[in-house]
C-alpha cells in the first residue's frame, strides 16, 4: 500500500496537494473521501494533524445544504457524550455501527444486481408472466361448477377414509358405488 497523500493546510486557510503540487478546495478534499483515498491534511506551521478538523468542516458544510444526516436531537446526543465516562466507547460504537451499516448496504446491493440480473426487464416480464399464469388457474378454479358431495364419507377427511377403505374387502368398496348407482337409476 502506498503512502497516505498529505495536504497542508496553510494560515491563509489554503490546502496544498503534495502529491499533485496544486492547491485545492474542501470540495477536493470531499471527492477523494468518495473515492477513498488514504490521505492526512497537516497545520502548514506547526505539523499537526488537521485532518479530523477538516472533515468535520466537510460534515458541517453537506449538513447545511439539502437533508442534513444529524437531526438537532442526535446532535445534542453525541455532545452529551463529551466528558462523559462513556465517551471513549460512544466513538467506537458509531464507528462500527457504522461499519455494519456499509458492509449491509453493499452486501443489499450486491444481492439486488444479482437477483435483478443484467436485464431487469426480462425479470419484471417474468414475473407478470408468472402472476398471470397463477391469476389464471386461480380464475379457472373459480370457473368450475361446485359439486357437492354424494355421502357423508366423502365429507371425512380423506386420512380417515384412506384407513376405512384399507380396512374392507374390494368386494364391499363396490357395494356402496352399486348403491350410488341404483339411488341415480
Amino acid at each position: 500500500m502506498s503512502e497516505p497523500r498529505t495536504i497542508k493546510k496553510y494560515p491563509n486557510r489554503r490546502l496544498y496537494d503534495t502529491a499533485i503540487s496544486s492547491y485545492i478546495t474542501l470540495e477536493d478534499v470531499k471527492q477523494l473521501v468518495l473515492e477513498r483515498a488514504v490521505f492526512h491534511v497537516i497545520d502548514a506551521r506547526t505539523n499537526t494533524d488537521i485532518t479530523r478538523g477538516i472533515l468535520l468542516q466537510i460534515i458541517s458544510e453537506q449538513e447545511e445544504q439539502g437533508n442534513p444526516i444529524f437531526t438537532a436531537e442526535v446532535l445534542a446526543h453525541i455532545i452529551r457524550f463529551y466528558g462523559d465516562t462513556l465517551q471513549g466507547m460512544m466513538g467506537n460504537y458509531l464507528e462500527k455501527s457504522l461499519q455494519a451499516f456499509v458492509d449491509q448496504q453493499h452486501l443489499f446491493r450486491e444481492q439486488m444486481r444479482t437477483f435483478i440480473g443484467k436485464n431487469p426487464l426480462a425479470m419484471i416480464t417474468e414475473l407478470v408472466e408468472h402472476n398471470l399464469s397463477l391469476w389464471k388457474s386461480v380464475n379457472e378454479r373459480f370457473q368450475k361448477p361446485y359439486v357437492p358431495p354424494e355421502t357423508v364419507s366423502e365429507l371425512a377427511p380423506l386420512s380417515q377414509a384412506t384407513q376405512a377403505d384399507s380396512s374392507l374387502s374390494s368386494s364391499e368398496r363396490e357395494k356402496p358405488q352399486k348403491a350410488r348407482k341404483d339411488r341415480t337409476d
